[in-house]
């Protein structure tokens, strides 16, 4: 056996390999595992070149792979958006949004986008548009809560230009005043259209801040033990224009996340053109073990598209929606792609496997590892279908986020299996488990594993009953190796075994251990990604990888509060102190000689007249943008 790179002992591996379910050590050689045993067996493999940590007993798990993640479009604008994912206080979110807005310059906005609910709140509800005016006057603030309403206040009601005048959006509203004046909330009814529409009206970063953007997002989810995610498109984010960034990032080899991505069609009426130019220019499974296609959808046609507001009624699907699926499904099956499609209810989801079972009689769909996403009310009967078929389902924690409003609605009986995840496994259909971030919910995959094992919103709502609930370990599995087969890497990543990808997490709290109400608020101490350290803290930070450069740019919220519950601002205070210099200078680039310790920059007693000189202070050139 050759002399591993990397070995990792002392530690309490939960494996997933049912023919070897716990170790205490692996050893790990170009990006894989070639051991997994005892330490004593497994440290007789080093060499010396081989590192060696020693995990001092802590619990190991496969790296976490999202099903469905948004991150390319995520990454993009992950630098400019002020994340209260996790927060618990209306009160101290408007605090970071107060604190934000002081430091924002004209003409950039301000952006709470998605990934929270009012019920995460002490308060149990949003901000008033007065309170937003009151903390941000001039500067404009773009607030999105869900699928279901955007809040804006005054200057950014002047920015994107709505007035008197402007039409009513087809399938949402935006309110008025008794003269006719928007208001500044927006409202899907229940088409989310006139929100992203909205937000895309805002400025952008430049390419290079895309780029520093992306790696600070990925950097975050390795904080929370991601390895691997399946980018499911979304709107406003063409191919192949969108996709530059991560591009780069593949070819430079910076990715820290494997990424399998899908097309999402982008043109109402042009979605046939846009599978037939796609399928004729890009291949199925194109790309690295890192960056790789992985087929069409979660938009395969707009007629399909059923939005989940659960405060208004079910929207049903025009007549169409048939004959558009059919053509699309046909183009995709000729050429052997897999596909997902975004289904809520079962009404949509029984009318689109009419479609599928029509094309499978001339055209065999067997094999192609095709699946529903969300499927929060599917019934036994599509369930069955779906099984029959060969499909899978891919089911996110969005009820975490709106399980209360879909009890208001339809009443807590009917949240009891909301999506009946269990029975899903019970009849043998593949089933995995992601987030849907960055807006509709948070890419925190604890939050994910907490909902599916406790059964409860991030308000504290318990809406599963226990029957209903999974124990852990399948819940892991929900994470890890089930996840494989919608990406179609079955037998290559998802479990800590030889021949597979080393992918592991340590996480800071032991999953099978620790209180049900610690598993959602998880981070990772040491995550591996292809036998590279991509993240480290607590005791493991001296194996810490180097992190990108500052965030970019200056003003940006993530340079002050980091990622979810607002992490960075509880840094310790040397750091903190760090944070608050950086984000208050124009250094954006990462310099060699000082390192942006503007701490001991500003401070120094050096003959110049303004310590926060660059050219007195610094001395070089590290301003440059």
């Amino acid at each position: 056996m050759s002399t591993p790179d990397l070995i990792l002992h002392h530690g309490l591996f939960t494996t997933l390999d049912r023919g070897n379910p716990t170790a205490s050590a692996v050893a790990i050689k170009d990006g894989v595992f070639i051991a997994v045993g005892h330490d004593s067996e497994v440290m007789k493999l080093a060499g010396p070149s081989t590192r060696v940590i020693d995990l001092k007993g802590r619990r190991v798990l496969p790296g976490l792979i999202d099903n469905h993640l948004h991150i390319i479009r995520g990454g993009l604008n992950f630098n400019l958006e002020l994340r209260w994912d996790g927060v618990r206080s209306l009160a101290d979110a408007m605090s970071m949004l107060r604190r934000q807005v002081e430091i924002t310059p004209a003409p950039q906005w301000v952006r709470v986008v998605g990934g929270f609910t009012e019920h995460q709140f002490t308060e149990k509800r949003l901000p008033t548009i007065d309170e937003l005016n009151a903390v941000a006057p001039d500067t404009p603030v773009f607030l999105l809560h869900l699928y279901d309403r955007a809040i804006l206040n005054g200057a950014a009601l002047r920015a994107v230009g709505y007035t008197k005048n402007t039409p009513e959006p087809l399938g949402g509203e935006i309110t008025r005043d008794a003269n006719g004046n928007p208001t500044g909330l927006l409202l899907a009814k229940p088409n989310a259209n006139i929100l992203y529409a909205t937000l895309a009206k805002g400025p952008k970063l430049p390419f290079e801040y895309q780029v520093n953007s992306t790696r600070h997002f990925m950097r975050e989810l390795n904080r929370l033990g991601v390895t691997g995610a399946i980018d499911a498109g979304g709107g406003f984010q063409n191919y192949p224009d969108d996709y530059a960034v991560i591009q780069k990032l593949s070819d430079e080899g910076q990715l820290t996340i494997r990424l399998a991505y899908n097309l999402f069609t982008q043109k109402p009426k042009g979605e046939k053109d846009d599978f037939l130019n796609w399928t004729r220019t890009s291949k199925y499974k194109q790309g690295t073990d890192y960056f790789r296609h992985n087929g069409a959808g979660e938009m395969l046609v707009f007629s399909a598209a059923d939005f989940e507001d659960f405060r208004v009624p079910r929207p049903d699907m025009p007549h169409e929606m048939e004959g558009e699926l059919e053509e699309v499904v046909r183009i995709l099956v000729q050429n052997k792609w897999p596909w997902r499609l975004h289904a809520t209810y079962d009404e949509t989801i029984s009318r689109a496997l009419d479609v599928f079972e029509k094309v499978n009689q001339d055209m065999p769909v067997e094999g192609l590892h095709w699946f529903f996403d969300h499927a929060e009310t599917i019934s036994d009967q599509s369930i069955d279908r779906i099984a029959a078929l060969g499909g899978g389902i891919a089911v996110q924690h969005r009820m975490a986020y709106q399980g209360e409003y879909f009890v208001e609605r339809y009443g807590l009986g009917a949240a009891e299996a909301t999506p009946p995840v269990a029975k899903m496994l019970a009849k043998g259909v593949k089933t995995s488990a992601g987030t849907d971030a960055t807006r509709v919910a948070s890419y925190n995959p604890w939050v994910s594993l907490s909902w599916l094992v406790t059964g409860r919103t991030v308000g504290g709502l318990r809406i599963t009953p226990q029957r209903n609930c999974l124990d852990r370990e399948t819940a892991l599995r929900m994470w890890t190796e089930n996840v494989t087969w919608f990406s179609n890497e079955e037998g290559k990543k998802g479990r800590i075994e030889v021949g597979q990808f080393a992918d592991l997490v340590v996480p800071d709290h032991d999953f099978f251990s620790c209180a049900d109400s610690d598993i959602a608020d998880t981070t990772s101490d040491l995550t591996v990604v292809g036998g590279k350290i991509v993240y480290a803290k607590g005791e493991f930070k001296s194996l810490d990888a180097p992190p990108p450069p500052p965030a970019m740019p200056d003003w940006s919220p993530v340079r002050s509060y980091g990622g979810y519950a607002a992490w960075g601002a509880k840094a310790e205070p040397v750091a903190a102190m760090r944070m608050q210099a950086a984000a208050h200078c124009s250094c954006t680039n990462s310099c060699g000689i000082h390192g942006h310790d503007h701490a001991t920059a500003w401070s120094a007693k050096l003959p110049i007249s303004d310590l926060k000189s660059f050219w007195g202070a610094l001395g070089c050139a590290c301003w440059a943008v």
